[in-house]
């Protein structure tokens, strides 16, 4: 081949990588972003992602540090919830959310829709809309239980007589029904209870709260 008939055959597979490219990306699915702004609130910031394709992330912190998104899991249902009531505000494409009153500020929440070059986004600071009330309480939801967990690991890990605080707080958050995926907690609850370095009150708790999961798991 002649070094001028090189360069040309690469100009003309160009297009044809460009349009492999995106297909590709077409293909990796859709990815709903949920995020709070809330100065002097704890946390500040809170991002979770979710993909069709069944990754997700999370960055949970105060506004002056710096990014820090981590993996997690969320289970198929969880997932299929999220973006049926995305489905339902159709992605979020051209709707207004926000109640539009004068109400307390309760901090800035966005909704952002993605798939290849397709980007919906609403916000708002407070919706009465019921699929977007009820996409909230999931996101807030998930939050609370990666920093139930968070408290539980690093306590278990670097503060013995905190552990049975942070137990209680989790048990708090479990009466009020709030956590969508309690059974995340089980293997750090069944590491509480089997670690003979923690007071008894702490392991009793862990091992009761991990029946407690497991027996509503079991409840048709």
């Amino acid at each position: 081949m002649s070094a001028c008939a090189r360069p040309c055959r690469a100009i003309w597979l160009l297009p044809v990588l460009c349009l492999v490219a995106a297909a590709l990306w077409a293909d990796s699915g859709a990815t709903i972003t949920y995020r709070r702004v809330f100065k002097g609130s704890s946390p500040e910031f809170i991002e979770i992602n979710l993909s069709e394709n069944g990754t997700a992330s999370f960055d949970i912190r105060q506004s002056s540090e710096d990014a820090d998104p981590r993996p997690f899991q969320v289970s198929t249902p969880v997932q299929a919830k999220i973006f049926a009531l995305a489905g339902e505000l159709h992605n979020f494409e051209g709707v207004d959310l926000d109640v539009h009153r004068r109400v307390a500020d309760l901090g800035q929440k966005t909704l952002r829709y993605e798939k290849g070059g397709q980007v919906h986004e609403a916000q708002f600071n407070y919706t009465i809309n019921h699929s977007a009330t009820q996409l909230q309480t999931i996101f807030e939801g998930l939050a609370q239980q990666l920093e139930d967990l968070d408290l539980l690991q690093q306590r278990l890990k670097y503060d013995h007589l905190g552990v049975n605080d942070a137990l209680v707080q989790f048990e708090q958050h479990l009466n009020q029904r709030i956590l969508p995926e309690p059974e995340r907690l089980l293997p750090v609850l069944d590491n509480i209870a089997s670690d003979s370095r923690l007071v008894d009150v702490a392991r009793e708790r862990a091992r009761a709260l991990a029946q407690r999961i497991r027996t509503s798991q079991a409840t048709p």
